[in-house]
């Protein structure tokens, strides 16, 4: 159970470590530093990395931010890493802000995935190497265009609320982005990064809290936003909640059912031979027929029931009698539970490229999602909890919680009995702010934040004409974190790159 609420919360190379990697990450700091829990004391290291042959130095700082309240209470102590190069004044430099999602997730996932100096070693395709793990430096660290503050939220990582503070105040969509955007203009003021062009980039749950802040510092600090960066975007949950009065998922989960059931060889060869083109029928059948039959619930007639199944089992490779069986709506983790059964294998949530093996063959779900459990959570653990002490010097002996479920419950505040929506959010900033660009990253393969759901949701929020133009949208060939995948890597790296030259351009 504390799994299948862990995964439902985290809405989420081959080269040995480099040898000069202890003199490129040199202290500048005392070799002990004193630091008991929540020193407000940073530790500064420098390291260099090269990126595209050329060597970028830079700046690391590891430490704590005091979140206050109106009177200047410290009401929680807030983790972060900062990455600041050292060639050129860093007043005007892009700044980019970082976080995952959850909620109850660090943001080590981007930190050591795709965006930081240092990455955890993967396969090509993405899967996990013999423990314990190990890191190489990052030749595609966005270092190269934008210094990076990485951001763990009250009870992720090493960030805690205040002595007798409860936790409460700080687990809940309005708390959560109240005190990042506390943390947000903070760190802006005390580096005097004001005048600097600024950027989030949320990942997972990440990105509804990225759009939710863009309109909060806005409003709140005044604080414009010229990039949103949101990867596996997750807007509205209505698009993704499976229950018994909300049938629109089934339709929007059915163009990544259909890219699963290719990967793996279920769908005839004539359907995989174009996969684009398989998927845009797709889509166009899941909205122009699909949507319209779920509509009609049992006023549907048996005509329709049969078609649908029938289509349903060509698109998925699932039996018409287990498709039929479940009314025509394809719940996520029986579908992931069904697509290998014959193999007695299940696939991934994360990823659904990734498969693994339950006791139970049997049975109604997968006892765990092997795209988290056996292909990122130990290298990612193992990895950051070595670098932050051997390479930034950060020491403490708190557990720096990668994904927990501590933060649960988590206050939906008006959305609690409903589905959370922060679409609106991200409207009013581009309103607002007309020069707002935003990106976003999609994996073929991701049944937490299906790229279809990603789609819906964009063409849902009333924008005008213009500046729907200022939304562009990317596909790679892998799943929730596309950048474990190492082709992906290189091209999210290539478009994000591409991204901010087109933002800071205008």
């Amino acid at each position: 159970m504390i799994i299948r609420i862990l995964l439902l919360c985290f809405l989420l190379g081959l080269y040995p470590m480099a040898d000069t990697e202890a003199q490129t990450d040199k202290k500048t700091s005392p070799e002990k530093p004193v630091n008991t829990e929540y020193s407000q004391t940073p530790i500064i290291t420098k390291g260099s990395v090269t990126i595209k042959g050329k060597s970028i130095s830079y700046t690391a700082t590891t430490g704590y931010m005091n979140i206050t309240d109106d009177n200047g209470v410290v009401k929680a102590t807030m983790f972060y890493v900062a990455y600041e190069r050292t060639d050129g004044a860093t007043e005007k430099r892009p700044i980019t802000f970082a976080f995952n999602g959850g909620p109850g997730s660090s943001s080590v996932w981007l930190h050591m995935g795709a965006l930081g100096p240092k990455r955890v070693v993967m396969t090509d395709k993405g899967d996990m190497t013999k423990p314990p793990g190990t890191m190489v430096d990052n030749e595609f660290s966005w270092l190269e265009f934008t210094d990076l503050v990485f951001i763990d939220p009250v009870g992720t990582g090493y960030s805690r609320p205040a002595k007798d503070e409860k936790k409460e105040q700080f687990h809940g969509l309005d708390e959560d982005v109240t005190s990042v955007g506390t943390f947000v203009r903070l760190y802006t003021t005390q580096h005097k990064r004001w005048l600097s062009p600024k950027f989030l980039a949320g990942e997972s749950y990440g990105t509804t809290r990225a759009a939710y802040l863009a309109d909060h510092l806005a409003d709140r600090h005044g604080m414009y936003v010229n990039g949103i960066v949101l990867i596996s975007m997750v807007l509205d949950f209505q698009t993704l909640r499976f229950s018994p009065s909300n049938d629109l998922p089934c339709a929007l989960f059915l163009p990544t059912y259909a890219a699963t059931a290719m990967y793996h060889g279920k769908l005839d060869a004539g359907m995989r031979a174009d996969q684009e083109k398989t998927l845009q029928e797709i889509r166009d059948w899941s909205l122009n027929e699909y949507v319209v039959y779920l509509a009609k619930g049992h006023s549907a007639s048996d005509a329709e029931h049969n078609a649908v199944t029938d289509r349903l089992s060509k698109y998925t490779g699932l039996s018409k009698e287990f498709i039929a069986s479940a009314n025509n709506r394809l719940d996520i983790f029986r579908f992931t539970k069904e697509l290998l059964r014959d193999q007695r294998k299940t696939v991934g949530r994360l990823d659904s490229r990734f498969t693994g093996t339950d006791r139970d063959a049997a049975g109604e779900n997968f006892e765990y999602d092997p795209s988290y459990n056996a292909v990122i959570y130990s290298p990612f653990t193992s990895t950051v909890n070595h670098y932050l002490r051997a390479n930034l010097g950060f020491e403490s002996d708190q557990p720096y919680e990668i994904l927990t479920g501590k933060v649960q419950p988590w206050n939906w505040g008006s959305a609690e009995r409903g589905f959370p929506y922060v679409g609106e959010s991200l409207r009013k900033a581009m309103n607002k702010n007309k020069f707002l660009k935003v990106y976003i990253g999609n994996g073929w393969y991701d049944l937490a934040t299906p790229f279809f759901a990603s789609e819906y949701t964009i063409n849902h929020l009333s924008l005008e004409p213009e500046l729907r133009n200022n939304i562009s949208m990317k596909y790679y060939r892998s799943g929730h974190m596309m950048y474990i995948e190492k082709e992906s890597l290189i091209q999210f790296t290539k478009d994000i790159e591409q991204f901010y030259a087109n933002v800071l351009s205008q």
